[in-house]
């Protein structure tokens, strides 16, 4: 029997993340961090099966320019080039393949995946697809073993739906999700504003969970400092960052673009502080929409936030041997 491939390579020109090696051997996989794309997430109808958001984990990829410098040259947001002349391990595993008779399987395969990176040491960084596709990662994340993992969540949504059209592990539902699993404690929830799929309900149901709601005007008023205070030290930690969270005008490649999130100052000090604080056993970044970018500048700050974490981990020295 032919064994099913759970990951293939890049399109469009077979690049991969900053040109770092392809890994397609996943039971074979030695990496420190390993760039992952999960294109689908759960439709709520049919004509959501393929949408633009499946094509960003390519699109990125495909946008960057100048890989050499930014692997090799001194990058001022780290105090150093992106790697700080350490010998890390960077891989990008390619895209988790799908079934288009059952869309359920690319959840399954989607997790299967994770748990193989995680065995092997690396620390996932995922990029989406739609905000369902951190389900089967965080699912995943019972491979490591950790216990108390606090959830970090950046978006101007809530997504605590428990379903919807009869869907439970769609876009609108990845932190009620989070919170039925075991291994996940405190949740902190920032950048929050506007109107999305939030009902009184689970505005309720979150807060008698404990969730920690930092609006986006609560963090512009108080500083993301305090925010970091509130997140608990040590880790684990576990960080989810949607797209919409940040504001639109630095990533404006989103189907909900919402006035009054995150600035690119916030979202750098977040990865910083998160990182410094205790372990971050993986990332995503999801709901990026590249049809809908203006000058490319979506994909600039999301390299940027993508290499911030990487130089960040690598300082704080979680690759050390």
């Amino acid at each position: 029997m032919t064994e099913t491939r759970l990951t293939a390579p890049p399109t469009g020109g077979l690049r991969t993340f900053l040109d770092f090696p392809f890994a397609g051997d996943l039971d074979a996989l030695q990496a420190d961090i390993a760039i992952l794309g999960i294109p689908f997430g759960m439709p709520y109808s049919p004509d959501a099966m393929a949408n633009d958001q499946s094509r960003a984990p390519d699109a990125l990829r495909q946008a960057l320019i100048d890989t050499v410098y930014t692997k090799t040259h001194f990058d001022w947001d780290l105090g150093g080039p992106l790697l700080d002349g350490q010998d890390i391990r960077v891989v990008d595993c390619g895209n988790v393949t799908a079934d288009m008779s059952d869309h359920a399987e690319h959840y399954r395969r989607a997790e299967a995946v994770v748990r193989k990176i995680l065995t092997a040491g690396a620390t996932p960084i995922v990029l989406g697809g739609d905000h369902g596709i951190p389900i089967p990662v965080m699912r995943a994340l019972e491979a490591t073993g950790e216990t108390g993992i606090t959830l970090v969540h950046v978006d101007a949504h809530l997504d605590w739906r428990d379903e919807v059209n009869g869907e439970k592990n769609g876009y609108s539902s990845p932190i009620r999700r989070a919170s039925e699993m075991p291994w996940f404690d405190k949740i902190v929830q920032i950048g929050i504003r506007g109107i999305g799929s939030a009902r009184t309900g689970e505005v309720e149901d979150a807060r008698t969970y404990g969730a920690d709601i930092v609006t986006a005007y609560e963090l512009h008023e108080i500083g993301m400092a305090a925010v970091l205070d509130r997140i608990p030290d040590g880790g684990p930690y576990y960080l989810t960052i949607d797209a919409d969270g940040v504001d639109p005008t630095i990533m404006p490649a989103v189907m909900a673009q919402t006035p009054g999130g995150l600035t690119w100052l916030q979202m750098r000090q977040l990865i910083h502080g998160l990182v410094g604080k205790g372990r971050v056993l993986g990332m995503d970044l999801v709901e990026i929409a590249p049809s809908r970018d203006v000058g490319g500048i979506t994909m600039v700050h999301a390299e940027r936030l993508i290499c911030n974490f990487i130089g960040a981990a690598v300082r704080a020295g979680y690759y050390r041997r």
